[in-house]
């Protein structure tokens, strides 16, 4: 580590007359001045700078110096990619697509039914969104892999933040109606979000985050099937842990044996399919169908021996034919235009959040990428349509998409096959659905919930940090015990906290150096580093700014008072020079200049010279820099 050129004499006069006192030396070196950087305007700056904000994958480069026939002909490829990838699509490729598309068709038509009872709509509305949403997905997405549809914690946060102020059972129409109005305005954000280039506010949801919300919502999710598992008929409406066990135990004159027992018996094929899919992706075809038989399997049972008659409810009849128009059904009134806002915010950012994970995962295991921005738009305009088609909110499903993946898909098209696979569905088979179990629907839903639930991600952020485990666990058990929308925010309240803690405490060390070279690193990470007699070297590893320069004054003063107490004790050599290496800070403001000449005066009164390092010039040390001094 060196200091600057500006510095660079006086020091080599000190350590001259120093030498006899302290053990660093340090050899001449060629020294090169610092130039300013190029003169920019503030327009210039500010442009540049709101360009790195919004526009960081500079998604205007493929049109530099292309005729306008040529941009033209990008532009629409950039809002259709089907226009991309659709001139090169073969036979070959539609197999593959086609063999997709029906695996997944077997999966979502269950699941969709499934899903719309879990949001408390009727469950034609499952299917009916699994028709609409995936054919605007294949024109506008940009991933190969997503399968669209209805996924379960959207759907249960829908059902629970509507249903606190409306009644399902009640007033259906109303609550239909403001489902729609819901699914509109989330399409509305999560559009907004992609076309205002803001998809970076969804980064506040971080890992630690989403693995304590999803395991905390699969949970309730579970219990709330509890309700289908034992046959209960009048069940709370509350979603935390308490009110639900409570309603379990207080109704347990309703609890019906062969439900049960039907319930328990799907529900254990279900789970061995999924650890045979999971255990050997070449069976995916296993887990993937294991729902649609099950369904089948239990309909035939209950038609077979009226079971209906002996306590197991079933869904009833269905209304067939495609998606009626609901535009008309969008209620924008005052008296719910507050809830309808708040339920399409908190589905939608999660939707969103969840898609785009999804997306990019299984674009990384095929070495494609995944233009967050555009999936932003493209899912927020999915669901507007979806709004207007009778639809609830939907968005990639990991669950299918896993199973799209490991069936070969190869483009958009597998989720085309699927939605015209769920139209013959709505215009020929839904009488069949009429004697499907409730049961086998809760089933579906715990074996779906349970892979959201991962032990080993949540063991690896203990290990790596415990303050992201703390807000894991946060959003768990906010999830459980308060609300879905209640630990959601609580735990994103405490991720701000904890970056505006590291903002405004910014990490510095005192580094020493390691015998035999010129290296300078963390006394605590490494033990053999050891201080230089007369020097105390501090790193600090963050912009300085007016959040944090009271803090570094007062910790730069306490450093040296440590010293100077060591000294008094040890009576070791008296403190001559404060060296700051600032190579790791990325910006300073105003307050950042006002604390070194602050500090600077302070030093000055004490007889301690500042010495301020602006790089690393040792090449030794650069070669180091992975090692990272804090």
């Amino acid at each position: 580590m060196e200091p600057n050129c500006s510095t660079n004499t006086d020091i080599h006069q000190h350590r001259r007359h120093d030498s006899e006192h302290c053990s660093l030396e340090i050899t001449p070196m060629e020294v090169h001045r610092v130039v300013p950087p190029p003169h920019k305007t503030t327009m210039q700056k500010l442009k540049t700078r709101l360009k790195e904000i919004f526009f960081p994958d500079d998604p205007l480069r493929r049109f530099k110096g292309q005729s306008s026939k040529k941009k033209w002909i990008l532009g629409a490829e950039y809002i259709f990619p089907v226009l991309e990838w659709g001139p090169s699509y073969s036979f070959k490729l539609f197999k593959s697509d086609f063999v997709s598309g029906l695996t997944i068709a077997s999966l979502a038509i269950p699941q969709g039914i499934s899903y719309a009872k879990l949001a408390s709509l009727p469950p034609i509305v499952g299917l009916h969104s699994s028709f609409v949403p995936p054919l605007v997905y294949a024109v506008l997405g940009s991933s190969r892999d997503l399968a669209v549809g209805p996924v379960s914690i959207a759907s249960l946060i829908l059902g629970s933040i509507l249903g606190q102020e409306v009644s399902p059972t009640n007033d259906p129409l109303l609550f239909l109606q403001l489902a729609f109005t819901a699914t509109f305005f989330a399409g509305f954000v999560q559009a907004s979000l992609g076309f205002l280039r803001l998809g970076f506010l969804i980064d506040f949801l971080s890992k630690a985050i989403l693995i304590g919300f999803m395991a905390g919502a699969a949970i309730i999710v579970s219990l709330q099937q509890l309700k289908s598992l034992l046959g209960i008929t009048h069940f709370t409406k509350q979603m935390g842990l308490v009110p639900v066990m409570t309603s379990v135990f207080h109704t347990t004159n309703e609890w019906s044996w062969q439900t049960i027992l039907m319930g328990f018996c799907f529900l254990g094929f279900l789970l061995v399919t999924r650890h045979v899919g999971m255990k050997r992706p070449k069976l995916f075809w296993v887990s993937a169908g294991a729902p649609l038989v099950s369904v089948v399997i239990s309909t035939l049972l209950v038609f077979a021996f009226k079971a209906q008659h002996h306590g197991i409810g079933i869904i009833g009849k269905l209304q067939g034919g495609l998606n009626p128009p609901s535009w008309k059904m969008l209620r924008f009134h005052a008296n719910h235009l507050g809830l309808v806002m708040k339920t399409g915010l908190v589905t939608g950012i999660i939707s969103l959040t969840e898609g785009i994970a999804v997306g990019r995962t299984f674009a990384a295991l095929k070495d494609y990428k995944v233009d967050g921005n555009k999936e932003m738009i493209a899912i927020g305009l999915m669901n507007m349509v979806g709004s207007s088609t009778s639809c609830y909110i939907t968005t990639g499903s990991f669950s299918r998409s896993a199973v799209n993946h490991n069936a070969g898909a190869k483009t958009a098209v597998s989720n085309v096959v699927m939605s015209v696979t769920v139209m013959v569905t709505l215009l020929f088979l839904t009488p069949l659905f009429q004697y499907t179990p409730n049961v086998v629907l809760g089933a579906i839903i715990v074996s779906a919930v349970v892979g959201l639930i991962n032990i080993p991600a949540a063991c690896q952020v203990w290990k790596i940090d415990k303050f992201d485990f703390l807000v894991m666990l946060c959003a768990f058990f906010g999830v459980i015990f308060i609300s879905v929308e209640g630990g959601l925010a609580i735990a994103v309240g405490i991720s701000i906290f904890k970056i505006l803690i590291q903002i405004t405490r910014p990490k510095t060390v005192m580094l020493g150096n390691i015998p035999g070279t010129d290296i300078y690193r963390n006394l605590h990470h490494y033990k053999e580093a050891m201080r230089v007699p007369g020097f105390l070297i501090l790193s600090i590893e963050a912009p300085i700014n007016f959040a944090n320069t009271t803090y570094l004054n007062e910790r730069i003063s306490r450093w040296i008072d440590e010293y100077e107490d060591e000294e008094d004790l040890k009576k070791q050599l008296s403190l001559r020079f404060v060296i700051l290496d600032m190579s790791a800070v990325s910006a300073i403001d105003t307050s950042g200049i006002s604390f070194f000449k602050d500090i600077r005066t302070t030093m000055e009164k004490k007889g301690i010279e500042l010495i301020m390092i602006l790089m690393v010039i040792s090449m030794m040390s650069t070669a180091c820099v992975g090692e990272s001094s804090g």
